[in-house]
């Protein structure tokens, strides 16, 4: 679902005042999409929805009195998607694949045109059906749960809450960290002790804050202050208030992306030109063979900004030094100047 954010924000474009209807299955799409002002109506399917047939087979007829414009199956290789898009009305239905390969579509484009990445898919799949001409040279919109600015309040008031000692303390920056990951995705916590160890003797001012996975359990021995929720929106709202968020490629890493807050996406397994963060102060690593350590040090090259340069903590500088690099330079273009 956080993956079709810029598909909205295309069609909002592409058709100003367009109403669109979603169509997902679970629960999540209720609450990615619940400030776009251009969606009407959101249709969660029930999970494994033939175990639920009467609330399953209900929604659907529900659905399919609607006649609309434009149907869009966004996916690749989903049965389930595409045969929705075939039961459900439209004038015109819009996917991925050959041409010859469904008499029910008007509009397929083969899987060869689509760009690599599965957020900008199904804004170029809209972009070659809304005008083919004109789609080189044109960026794609960000992720974006369209967090509301009372959100993004209550998230800064509790995060000021959780590091009220490190803040005292003038922190420099805060650094969120999303330690958990499914499978081989996930790092092991000596990895992330190796890791951490690093940020924190390389950049001592940098503040901590870890967010909890679902099971609600810390993936860091409970060492940092922590954030838990049971709530995509409050948990984004949480992560939009750091400077930095890092995580392995998983859901909450996507959500960081959407909650506009800088992510830095770690990746062991999977292709980061597929999922990786993208867009302005986003970044991705394939950490394969590397340790955490010399991952460490990459983050904090990739953001100079936010972290001491490796090798050279903030703390090794101090204002005395600086007075009298300043005075020695001034001596030296005082002494050339006279000759």
């Amino acid at each position: 679902m956080l993956l079709m954010t810029p598909l909205i924000a295309e069609l909002e474009r592409l058709y100003k005042g367009a109403e669109i209807d979603i169509v997902a299955e679970g629960t999540l799409a209720a609450d990615v999409f619940a400030t776009f002002f251009s969606v009407k109506n959101i249709y969660c399917l029930p999970r494994r929805g033939f175990k639920h047939p009467v609330s399953f087979l209900g929604l659907i007829s529900r659905i399919r009195r609607t006649h609309y414009d434009l149907i869009i199956d966004p996916c690749f290789g989903s049965g389930f998607s595409r045969t929705l898009a075939r039961i459900f009305k439209g004038r015109y239905k819009l996917g991925f694949g050959e041409p010859e390969a469904s008499a029910s579509f008007t509009h397929l484009v083969p899987q060869t045109m689509a760009p690599s990445h599965m957020a900008q898919r199904p804004v170029a799949l809209v972009r070659w059906h809304a005008s083919p001409a004109q789609q080189e040279g044109q960026g794609f919109p960000m992720m974006d749960i369209r967090l509301t600015d009372g959100e993004r309040a209550c998230g800064k008031a509790v995060l000021r809450e959780l590091l009220a000692e490190q803040l005292q303390h003038q922190a420099r920056c805060t650094i969120g960290i999303f330690a958990d990951a499914t499978g081989n995705k996930r790092y092991p916590q000596a990895w992330w002790d190796e890791f951490l160890a690093t940020l924190e003797e390389q950049s001592p001012e940098c503040a901590l804050v870890e967010i909890v996975p679902m099971q609600g359990r810390s993936m860091l021995g409970s060492r940092w202050p922590s954030y838990y929720s049971t709530s995509i929106r409050r948990m984004g709202a949480v992560m939009s208030a750091v400077d930095l968020m890092i995580s392995a490629d998983c859901g909450v890493m996507h959500l960081a992306v959407a909650s506009q807050v800088p992510t830095m996406g770690l990746f062991s397994v999977t292709d980061a030109k597929t999922y990786g963060p993208y867009g302005s102060r986003n970044s991705s690593l394939r950490t394969r063979n590397m340790s955490g350590q010399e991952v460490a040090r990459h983050v904090m090259r990739t953001f100079p900004d936010l972290f001491a340069a490796p090798g050279l903590p903030l703390k090794e500088a101090s204002p005395a030094t600086t007075l009298a690099d300043v005075v020695e330079l001034a001596g030296r273009i005082q002494s050339a100047l006279g000759s």
